[in-house]
């Protein structure tokens, strides 16, 4: 949401006139982040939909009339031209607030964006009703989809990895020119990446290998010893901001294969064994799929990780220039890094 906004922002200084409000809730990351970006936030109520038959299923009608209402008002207020949806607790109120029409006024268009390569339902509904639908993955099996890719910040489309390397990882005290993993599993980390990666801790730092591991910031009994002198660093993080200098420091990433992931990591050309979540309709197995046919990376199972893995399969490859580089090619031509701009022309070309 917010790299388009930025995208529409930057159409803006060019002279064509946009102003932004993006929805939220009170209990998302978006009121941290939104009004920290410069943008208004309004807060709508959420709707989770259960996902099985009990009693609170029945309060969602009345949630979700409440939700649209609401939007609605906020939409009058603002006198839209062009609601664009995500996705998640705010998009369907906001999809069918923007057909329900009001105060006189017509039904406003719609645009839908999907990241992940299997659609939840706010979206499957939302592609009904759309005048254009977005897709970050080829064959997003939604109504009239088109691809352009995810939007990306500009930190990291116009990422150079090699020109950033070598202050990446003095940032975070690794040698210049050994080896490295990159090891996370998102912002709260991931116990069976945490486990594998810290297990074979030694495997790695003896084969010249340093590793950079964001664990978590709730996983703090996730540490490994200090390394002996001379020995390759292990360093271990709870979080990191900059996500742009971890993927420049990084020649491997290992990771989960969320849609935001796997798209940043194609952009910038980062190669990467995903593991993906074990949980959920397997939308992150989908999304890691296009950048592995495409030779940028390969899967691993979360039952399949172990240290013993890690040892035979990622130290060859990352004492392996040649073999790096190829993933890295492969990675990045999997890539879309204007997606931003794309999405752009698509809701500002709805809106007129």
């Amino acid at each position: 949401m917010l790299a388009l906004a930025d995208a529409l922002s930057r159409r803006a200084d060019g002279g064509t006139p946009v102003r932004i409000t993006c929805l939220g809730t009170a209990r998302g990351m978006e009121t941290r982040l939104v009004p920290a970006r410069g943008y208004d936030l309004r807060l709508i109520p959420p709707v989770p939909l259960p996902r099985k038959p009990t009693v609170d299923l029945l309060r969602v009608p009345t949630r979700v009339w409440r939700a649209v209402a609401e939007t609605r008002a906020v939409l009058d207020e603002l006198e839209a031209d062009v609601v664009v949806g995500f996705g998640g607790y705010v998009a369907l109120p906001a999809y069918l607030a923007a057909r329900r029409g009001g105060r006189g006024r017509a039904r406003i268009p719609v645009v839908v964006h999907e990241q992940n390569a299997l659609p939840g339902l706010a979206n499957r509904i939302g592609a009904r009703l759309a005048a254009r639908v977005a897709v970050t993955a080829p064959g997003t099996p939604l109504h009239r989809a088109e691809h352009v890719g995810m939007p990306l910040r500009r930190a990291l489309t116009s990422l150079d990895r090699a020109a950033s390397r070598a202050a990446a990882r003095a940032e975070f005290g690794l040698d210049a020119d050994r080896p490295t993993l990159l090891v996370f599993g998102g912002s709260q980390g991931a116990a069976s990446l945490n486990r594998a990666a810290a297990g074979a801790a030694d495997a790695l730092t003896a084969a010249g290998v340093q590793v950079l591991h964001a664990r978590g910031p709730k996983n703090t009994d996730v540490t490994v010893p200090p390394r002996p002198a001379g020995s390759a660093p292990y360093v271990v993080v709870d979080y990191l901001e900059r996500m742009d200098l971890a993927y420049a420091a990084a020649d491997l990433a290992l990771c989960r294969s969320g849609a935001v992931t796997v798209a940043e990591l194609s952009a910038v050309g980062l190669p990467a064994a995903f593991v993906p979540l074990p949980i959920g309709n397997g939308e992150q197995r989908r999304n890691a799929l296009p950048m592995v046919e495409a030779g940028g990376g390969f899967l691993v199972e979360d039952a399949d990780l172990s240290s013993d893995w890690i040892g035979s399969t990622l130290v060859p490859l990352l004492t392996d220039p040649a073999a790096l580089a190829g993933y890295a090619r492969h990675a990045a031509a999997a890539g879309v890094a204007d997606a931003d701009e794309r999405l752009a022309d698509i809701v500002l070309a709805v809106a007129r």
